[in-house]
């Protein structure tokens, strides 16, 4: 048996899905162990992947100081070992982390009883748990560091379906991400005359927050538009699109590589390490992607940028950066030494 750990945020978690998902089509179902912080209980609670999901008191240790700093390492250090029980209840023979906070209990748990421990770590900078967990790992995952065991990004199949070789700029996606961005929504504004003016069309993912003005704005200058909070169905979004105008979180990125799309990343300027810009500049530094700082963003300016690109040359060069067996390969790996 197998628990997969970690998350707090949606880049963690979706990888902690697919590889849940890909063991599952092996007639096998982990256990998931995470935090009642974060969003792991809206991801995990109810899915009737796992054989059973456990939310733990743990919080991140980072950006505490002094005392709350401390009574978050004895709270890690008492769900550590509370996972030992859970580990013997399931026969756990190894752990998968995702990396986050949340990973902290079931990680260290796995070291103090000697399970094997597998680590994946999504971003091009390395969060401070898995820099801190990787010398003792049985294994380390990456998506972009070539020295590690395997260099993957598990995406859902859905994005591979839809990939095609986008020719020019009919239509344009801005992501703000499931809670939205609304730096990205305002920018996204000023961009629609001139867009709507060149005749490209607009696909707006705006979050919830801000969903209603958005939409009345696009009502207002009779300029149409998509324009949804959130959509389970972000494959069909993507689909219609030909370029994204995005932050640079893990997962996004990574989507819209394999359904090969162009696109301009604008990383958060507050992410940890700043790890949303080194991701972006990977593609960058290929000639792969645009990136700006927000503070740089001009709406006219940037329409000039996205035309003069060469989308269906980025577009093909897209599909050799990842592939579509990467869950695959990586429970493969975690099966064959696991065991």
């Amino acid at each position: 048996m197998i628990a997969i750990t970690g998350g707090g945020t949606g880049g963690h978690l979706v990888i902690a899905k697919a590889i849940k998902e890909e063991l599952n089509r092996r007639g096998i179902k982990p256990i998931y162990i995470g935090s009642t912080s974060g969003q792991d209980k809206a991801w995990f609670e109810n899915d009737t992947g796992f054989e059973q999901t456990y939310f733990l008191e743990s919080q991140g240790v980072v950006n505490k100081k002094g005392m709350q700093k401390l009574l978050s390492l004895c709270s890690i250090v008492r769900s550590a070992f509370t996972c030992k029980e859970l580990f013997k209840k399931h026969n756990i023979k190894a752990i998968f982390s995702v990396g986050g906070y949340s990973a902290a209990p079931a990680s260290f748990g796995a070291l103090i009883y000697g399970l094997p421990l597998y680590i994946h770590e999504q971003n091009a900078i390395q969060g401070k748990l898995n820099s801190l967990l990787r010398p003792f790992a049985k294994a380390f995952f990456s998506s972009y560091d070539t020295t590690a065991i395997l260099t993957s990004y598990p995406v859902n199949n859905a994005f591979f379906r839809i990939k095609k070789e986008r020719n020019s700029l009919k239509t344009i996606i801005f992501l703000g991400g499931s809670q939205g961005a609304s730096f990205i929504n305002q920018l996204a504004l000023k961009m629609a005359k001139i867009l709507h003016e060149n005749h490209i069309a607009i696909i707006h993912q705006t979050g919830h927050k801000e969903f209603e003005a958005i939409q009345k704005f696009y009502k207002e200058e009779k300029i149409p538009a998509d324009v949804f909070a959130f959509s389970n169905q972000m494959p069909q979004k993507l689909e219609q699109a030909d370029f994204a105008l995005s932050r640079s979180g893990a997962s996004t990125l990574w989507e819209l590589c394999a359904a090969r799309i162009p696109a301009l990343f604008i990383p958060y300027p507050h992410a940890a390490a700043n790890h949303q810009y080194f991701n972006a500049k990977n593609l960058a530094e290929k000639g792969l992607a645009l990136i700006v700082a927000q503070e740089n963003l001009d709406a006219e300016e940037i329409v000039k940028q996205i035309l003069t690109l060469n989308l269906s040359k980025i577009s093909r060069e897209l599909a050799h950066l990842i592939h579509p067996d990467g869950a695959q390969k990586i429970v493969d790996y975690i099966l064959k030494t696991s065991s």
